[in-house]
């Protein structure tokens, strides 16, 4: 990682992403008619609610509309934010605050889902001569750089008794990850849902190691500060409908798979398999829950990844009560 993880080109690049038609937020002081929500492509509640239309309508007696925007990781989202072109981000990785934290973003924990362990992996191909973690030393790994995926392969090669200099890391977004790793460009790659349930129904691929006992995989929603402060309002009703649409997406795992079938450009076996290895189970950040975020920033750290030690503790939670 470079000294500062938002540099000059990245948020150009993301200033491009999001075009010029993007509605700036007026300030503190003002009520924004237009709430800018980033997301990724495994931001499945988001994707549920924006393919609904239904924020749209919960947000409508508040004079508000909203702007979507798409970001193929974690980091640039919430560069985004950071740099006020977005006021709410969907669900990102983990490790990706830590980055942003360390960078010294300004950032309001929205909500935090329960682990999902499970919904990421280090994959080998079927027929790889890698049977076990211990043998990656010496070989190509492929993942997005501050994903979750990142961090678990940390702790996967120290549980091993591996570091990460005992690998070849190569950099990549999900779909650069799937065609290097279907090409035999690198040796293993380390992916989450919906991308993992992809791979592993389209490629024939043997599973290393999940997060199961090493990487807990809690994803968070996040909100700049300055939007946090000025429409509370707007928060407390984005965290009641992803609430609500977690529990839905998880007590009709058919329907919320056909819903999201044609969003993701995937079949819906594939998303039904993605959706439930994860929890969607949508919470309040409290500071206890804020455990693993430590041991992930400390892990980063101890790989010289991070420029500075950050204290995890030491951001705004939302309280969606008040």
């Amino acid at each position: 990682m470079t000294h500062s993880s938002i540099s000059r080109r990245t948020a150009i690049a993301t200033l491009a992403a999001l075009g010029s038609g993007a509605v700036f937020a007026q300030g503190v002081a003002s009520r924004p008619a237009t709430v800018r929500v980033g997301y990724q492509k495994s931001s499945t509640l988001i994707a549920v609610l924006k393919a609904q239309g239904v924020l749209e309508k919960q947000l409508a007696p508040l004079n508000v509309t909203l702007s979507w925007h798409e970001f193929t990781s974690g980091l640039p989202l919430l560069e985004a934010l950071n740099l006020d072109n977005l006021d709410i981000s969907a669900d990102v990785a983990d490790t990706v605050p830590v980055f942003a934290q360390a960078a010294g973003a300004d950032l309001t924990f929205l909500a935090q889902e329960a682990p999902s362990p499970s919904a990421q992996a280090i994959v080998v191909r079927e027929d790889s001569p890698i049977k076990t973690v211990a043998d990656l030393k010496g070989k190509k790994v492929g993942f997005a750089k501050a994903a979750g995926a990142h961090y678990l392969l940390i702790a996967a090669l120290d549980k091993a008794g591996l570091s990460f200099k005992d690998i070849e890391p190569a950099y990549l977004t999900p779909a650069d990850g799937r065609a290097a790793f279907e090409k035999g460009a690198i040796d293993a790659w380390v992916v989450w849902d919906p991308f993992l349930a992809a791979a592993q129904r389209q490629s024939k691929v043997r599973v290393l190691a999940d997060g199961a006992g090493i990487a807990s995989y809690q994803r968070y929603y996040l909100a700049s500060s300055k939007f946090a402060k000025a429409r509370p309002d707007v928060l407390r009703v984005v965290y009641a409908e992803l609430e609500k649409t977690g529990k839905w997406v998880k007590q009709n795992p058919r329907e919320a798979a056909t819903l999201l079938a044609p969003v993701w450009g995937l079949d819906a076996a594939t998303i039904e398999q993605a959706n439930a290895r994860r929890s969607y189970a949508v919470r309040p950040v409290v500071p206890e829950a804020l455990g693993e975020q430590q041991r992930i920033a400390d892990a980063f750290l101890a790989e010289k990844l991070l420029p500075r030690k950050i204290d995890a503790l030491n951001v705004a939670l939302f309280k969606p009560g008040a």
